[in-house]
């Protein structure tokens, strides 16, 4: 392979991701639903570099993909990044829960796509450079002690699927206050966003 990146896109419907990627130097393999994707995964040599998951899907939908892959030690620690529906993205705690690396909500453009990737990418050649293992370097340097109380709480709700106005009327409190409780969190957990925190806080159990 001589793109960028290996590139597994399991899609129902994959012409648009499989014509469009290898535009921008890609290297691009399909599956159209679960089961074909476990097959070509189990034969993979070398390994795809990240997995384009789409979430619904017929004969093995994308959560017990992602949930097969992350119990085969051969491809545990390669990266996914879900596809979903706009009415699937409540599920997409459990899902970062399973072990997907970041998501994308459908209709999505390109170059959101595109910087996801990219990313994710880097995150992955990153943590394979400074360890063979899957902790990551990184969370050594978390001080858990750091968040107060109410911003442990923050994360809590962040966790469940609340948008900010929901852990403001929760917390009774303004919405400019959780704004706060977020940027101080980001820092503090060396984040930049709200998957990435919820994501790390599970990984270094500091919420359930």
């Amino acid at each position: 392979m001589s793109g960028l990146a290996s590139i597994l896109v399991v899609d129902d419907n994959p012409k648009y991701l499989k014509d469009a990627l290898p535009m921008y130097g890609y290297d691009v393999s399909v599956a159209e639903d679960g089961l074909e994707a476990l097959k070509i995964l189990k034969d993979a040599e070398p390994m795809f570099d990240i997995i384009l998951l789409d979430v619904m899907m017929p004969n093995m939908d994308g959560w017990d993909t992602l949930k097969a892959i992350r119990s085969n030690k051969k491809t545990e620690h390669v990266p996914v990044i879900m596809i979903t529906a706009v009415n699937e993205e409540h599920k997409i705690v459990s899902g970062l829960r399973t072990g997907a690396d970041d998501y994308i909500v459908k209709p999505f453009i390109l170059p959101n796509l595109l910087a996801r990737i990219e990313a994710v990418l880097r995150r992955s050649r990153w943590q394979n450079e400074s360890s063979s293992k899957k902790d990551k370097t990184l969370n050594k340097d978390i001080n858990i002690d750091a968040l107060t109380p109410k911003e442990k709480e923050v994360l809590e709700l962040l966790a469940k699927g609340a948008t900010n106005q929901d852990i403001a009327d929760k917390l009774c409190v303004r919405d400019v206050t959780v704004k706060t409780h977020l940027n101080s969190i980001f820092k503090k957990l060396k984040v930049s966003n709200r998957t990435q925190a919820v994501l790390l806080a599970m990984e270094i159990n500091l919420i359930n």
